[in-house]
């Protein structure tokens, strides 16, 4: 997580001064620029004004007065005649300057022009007037600026954009640093919240976020944290259950295969814990399919292959198959099936959610007690209801009944059966095929569970 604040603080500090740099160099430029053409025009006004003078009242008088004017501070002036001579100047060190000008041999220049701008290299920078006064007066007014208060603002903008760039620079850790404060700062509590829960720690604790990327994502870490503890919850309930739902058949299996062995044990007595092996063994098989059933939810397997059958012909077939148990337990089971139809789902699919019903109603239902299996046509759909008289479903808990390993008493399991599985995978089952289940239940009472495909 550090890494990516410092990404974060490099990419921001980095674009920042990549902007500010050339910000600021557009605006130093621009500026020295502009003082720069102030003193280039003040510096064309001057030398003109001198130039216009001199044609008007050319004069030795007039060339003192305006060398006397040019003589105090950073400017000069070099006055020079039709040859190129130097007639007056107002500081002599300028008149060494005068060879490098080569425009001195072209007297047809008639304009006033800048002739020495490089004033970076230059001591001065420098402008030429031409004035001609009759055939035999004329030349230039030459005037000369001082480069150096050029040179000491440029000094100054660099002082003072360099303090400016600085300053930036300070501002931006400052930035950086809150930004490291409301940004990375909760990503970092979302890394160490998940790596407590790939270590199994489940109680983490994350700040609550905003209305942004960041308070959704906690959100979200918060929600798999408690889907994790519930699923380890139901993991660890589901691991006891199967030891104690495979544990127990397992001792009877193996106690009454000891006793069965006994050679002093007639036919009767052995075909007696045979028969109790027999029903074990069959327990056994029941779990590990309703396991199996259990597994292919999870994985999203189950598959559904619709077809058209018979309705009276399917329930009749799970009558005939389901009544022998329910005789044994001495309980009636009522079929109703008004009329014959044609169904549109998978038999076997459907025979399993149906086998399922009946298999909770006969375990919770106590002997002479009745239970209805239905089946009609209701406009498009098939309607099918298993009522029974049994111990009934608490109504604060039958929201919960479809939960995997949900059982309304723990101790259902260990008198009734069954592994809190059946109606977890009826509800997967109805569901693949588009129906809806829905449960009617009073404690003490019996259930009626009707489905509608």
């Amino acid at each position: 997580m550090n890494r990516i604040s410092k990404k974060l603080a490099a990419y921001f500090i980095i674009s920042f001064l990549v902007l500010e740099t050339v910000l600021m160099m557009y605006l130093h430029q621009n500026i020295v620029h502009t003082r720069v053409d102030e003193e280039y025009s003040r510096l064309l006004t001057s030398g003109s004004n001198h130039r216009n003078i001199l044609k008007d009242h050319y004069s030795d008088e007039t060339i003192s007065h305006i060398v006397l004017m040019e003589a105090e501070g950073d400017s000069g002036v070099v006055i020079i005649g039709k040859e190129g001579e130097v007639i007056r100047s107002s500081d002599e060190k300028l008149e060494k300057l005068m060879p490098s000008f080569s425009f001195l041999q072209n007297s047809t220049t008639q304009n006033d022009r800048i002739v020495m701008p490089d004033w970076e290299d230059t001591p001065y920078i420098v402008s030429a007037h031409p004035y001609k006064v009759d055939e035999d007066r004329s030349g230039y007014v030459l005037m000369f600026q001082s480069s150096e208060p050029i040179e000491r603002l440029v000094e100054k903008l660099n002082f003072h954009f360099s303090l400016a760039g600085g300053a930036i620079i300070v501002v931006l850790f400052v930035i950086y640093t809150i930004l490291s404060k409301f940004l990375t700062r909760p990503l970092i509590r979302m890394k160490e919240a998940t790596e407590k829960l790939s270590e199994g720690k489940f109680n983490v604790s994350l700040p609550a976020g905003g209305n942004d990327e960041l308070g959704e994502l906690a959100v979200a870490i918060r929600k798999l944290a408690s889907d994790l503890e519930r699923m380890k919850k139901e993991r660890n309930e589901f691991l006891a259950s199967i030891s104690h739902e495979l544990g127990t058949p397992l001792t009877y299996l193996i106690g009454y295969l000891k006793v069965a062995m006994r050679p002093e044990l007639t036919d009767e007595e052995k075909n007696r814990y045979l028969l109790i092996i027999a029903e074990e063994s069959n327990r056994m098989k029941d779990l590990v399919k309703n396991l199996m059933d259990l597994a292919k939810m999870d994985e999203m397997t189950f598959t559904v292959s619709t077809i058209n059958f018979s309705a009276q012909q399917f329930i009749e077939d799970i009558y005939r198959l389901v009544i022998p148990s329910f005789d044994l337990k001495n309980i009636k089971l009522n079929l109703i099936c008004k009329e014959d139809f044609q169904i549109v789902a998978d038999p076997l699919r459907l025979e399993q959610i149906v086998l399922n019903l009946l298999d909770n109603a006969l375990k919770y239902s106590n002997e002479n007690t009745t239970v209805r299996l239905e089946i009609s046509k209701e406009k498009h759909r098939t309607v099918i209801s298993v009522k029974d008289e049994g111990i009934g479903i608490p109504a604060e808990q039958i929201d919960m009944i479809y939960e995997k390993l949900f059982r309304v008493e723990k101790s259902r399991s260990r008198t009734f059966g069954g592994s809190g599985l059946g109606l977890a995978i009826v509800k997967e089952l109805v569901e693949a095929h588009g129906g809806t289940i829905e449960v009617k239940s009073e404690s003490g009472k019996g259930s009626l569970f009707t489905l509608r495909i």
